[in-house]
């Protein structure tokens, strides 16, 4: 991978990782709600869960989407309804650090699991392989974005669960925290559009 490539990785994969979409908006619910320690098994599955999904489409998963595009669709449906499933969880969250109310942080293994049917991480990770992998030395250059991913995710994930628990002293009045958590959900369903305009084409 030539310099110039490498930096336009880096630029990709910071634009990507940090703009709004499902993991920022839940890692952003999740500090308010819950905290940063509560939610760093959340943080660290989004983290993992990512590296392992972009290892695999650079190794021959996003050929298999190509030979079967019904897969695809499956994938999309399913990761639909769960979106708008985490959405209504978010929107009813009741209290900040969830006490009373049965609610919980994502664990490491359900946002490691969530990578599989995110539709922004699968857009991302088809995207970076068809631009950035070269056909020569391309298994190197997987590790390479992959690694990158990994490095700017990590300070991604603390961004937007610290904006979270920086609003955690904004969010004691029950109606504040329903408006913040309401809106989350709203945004979480929000980032659902790309995959709502691509089946309406």
């Amino acid at each position: 991978m030539t310099p110039d490539l490498f930096a336009a990785l880096m630029v990709f994969a910071i634009v990507a990782s940090f703009t709004p979409g499902p993991n920022n908006t839940m890692l952003m619910a999740s500090g308010a709600n819950f905290g940063l320690v509560r939610s760093a098994p959340h943080m660290l599955g989004v983290v993992v869960g990512f590296a392992v999904l972009l290892l695999s489409i650079g190794l021959g998963l996003g050929s298999l989407f190509a030979a079967w595009p019904a897969l695809q669709g499956v994938l999309q449906v399913g990761g639909a309804l769960y979106l708008l499933y985490l959405a209504w969880k978010i929107a009813t969250a009741k209290g900040v650090g969830g006490g009373g109310s049965g609610a919980r942080p994502q664990t490491f293994r359900q946002a490691l699991a969530f990578q599989w049917i995110n539709p922004k991480a699968w857009m991302i990770g088809v995207s970076a392989f068809a631009t950035y992998a070269p056909k020569t030395g391309y298994v190197p250059a997987v590790l390479v974005i992959v690694a990158v991913f990994a490095a700017v995710n990590v300070p991604c994930a603390l961004t937007w669960t610290g904006f979270g628990v920086g609003l955690r002293r904004f969010l004691d009045r029950p109606a504040v925290l329903r408006a913040f958590n309401i809106t989350m959900a709203a945004l979480l369903i929000a980032s659902l559009y790309p995959l709502a305009a691509e089946w309406m084409a």
